[in-house]
């Protein structure tokens, strides 16, 4: 039994940690906001809105990130860059479509 409760445990680990915030879930859609942490070995980021919404974005290999209508590569992004997002919500989760990097 206490092998089970470690293993879930470990399991949705990850889930509580990130940026350490409680996130948001908005409905599908594009926001602008300011990037408030970059976890490069996740491909995720969290997106401060201006209406102070918190967005966990998880990259899939199907999100488009431009930056001055180029693609650019994820290591682009920094804490603290301006983005436009363009978000599809799926049940609880936010997938991103569409990253632009604002400046």
């Amino acid at each position: 039994m206490k092998k089970v409760m470690m293993t879930a445990l470990v399991a949705v680990a990850p889930f509580f940690y990130g940026c350490g915030e409680k996130t948001d879930v908005v409905e599908s859609g594009t926001y602008q906001g300011v990037v408030e942490e970059v976890e490069a070995e996740k491909t995720e980021i969290y997106v401060k809105t201006a209406d102070d919404k918190l967005l966990e974005l998880y990259f899939t290999d199907k999100t488009s990130l431009t930056q001055n209508g180029q693609t650019a590569t994820f290591d682009q992004l920094k804490e603290g860059s301006k983005v436009e997002v363009q978000v599809e919500k799926v049940g609880n989760r936010l997938d991103p479509v569409a990253v632009k990097i604002m400046e």
